[in-house]
């Protein structure tokens, strides 16, 4: 996984490129009709129900706007919340609330909406000992916002990028010729440049679950489309040997049997890519 610097890295990256997007050379809206003296406050509003994501990012996008602002929060990330809650309170330069309104709102909306069904996951899965895994599957240039958001939900985080874990797929073991060919050829890659990551490797069935076992030295297996017997046996099949992943097309009505199954992990690219923003807003108080 990535380090704290590195996700530190990503958010100021975020910020800076979504400002410079929106704001381009000025808030020309707010330049022509509010004074640069204007000071003014507003509340962030909540106008729907779920799990409150994104209060950090946004004290952060404001302290970058104008690190005069000061921001009163009365609902921590994580939080439920329901229609008429306010999040928190911000005040300072008027014109300064302004630039900062849209990249807090989008944030705030997807990643609330992220967290939310993050949580429905979780505790889907309670009392079953499985975790819940994001994947790849994120919107281009705000990856670190959504894995935030999945981890406010409650979720765990899969790699974050190509660069802090090997994943043999389907595509890398078919061009490899094998298997084994694979995970010998990424061990002596491992050796040669030094790194340190940790390999998980993707089965499309029983017959390749063992002989990802047989050429050993693998993190976890991904059972990719298993059916829940296939599962169960591919789980004992395992044992102790290397942690367990399901995935593929796992839902809020299918989850629980598959964690039953008793895999350590599933992942969902549902948790990222299918999820409807939250309504949230605002408002000058």
């Amino acid at each position: 996984m990535i380090s704290e610097s590195q996700f530190k890295q990503e958010i100021d990256l975020i910020i800076e490129n979504a400002i410079r997007e929106d704001v381009g050379d000025g808030d020309h809206s707010s330049l022509a009709c509010i004074p640069e003296t204007a000071r003014g406050k507003a509340k962030l509003l909540v106008k729907d129900e779920g799990i409150i994501a994104g209060v950090t990012f946004a004290s952060q996008v404001f302290a970058y706007v104008d690190p005069e602002m000061e921001i009163e929060v009365l609902i921590e990330d994580g939080s439920p919340v329901k229609y008429g809650d306010i999040v928190f309170y911000v005040s300072g330069s008027s014109q300064s609330i302004l630039k900062a309104e849209r990249l807090v709102l989008n944030a705030m909306q997807r990643m609330s909406a992220i967290a939310t069904k993050t949580r429905d996951f979780v505790n889907l899965l309670e009392g079953t000992g499985t975790r819940i895994l994001d994947t790849r599957k994120t919107t281009p240039g705000i990856r670190a916002l959504e894995k935030w958001a999945v981890k406010i939900g409650g979720g765990e985080n899969h790699r974050f990028a190509l660069y802090d874990m090997i994943m043999l797929k389907d595509n890398h073991i078919d061009f490899a010729g094998s298997i084994g060919g694979a995970i010998a050829k990424t061990k002596k890659y491992l050796k040669d440049t030094g790194r340190d990551l940790k390999i998980i490797v993707e089965a499309r069935n029983l017959d390749e679950v063992q002989q990802i076992l047989t050429a050993g030295g693998v993190y976890r297996i991904l059972l990719d489309n298993f059916n829940y017997e296939d599962t169960r046996r591919a789980v004992e099949l395992i044992g102790d040997q290397c942690l367990t992943e399901s995935s593929g097309g796992i839902n809020e009505k299918t989850i629980r049997k598959y964690a039953e199954c008793g895999v350590n992990y599933i992942s969902s690219g549902a948790l990222t890519h299918s999820v409807y923003n939250k309504d949230l807003s605002l408002k000058a108080v």
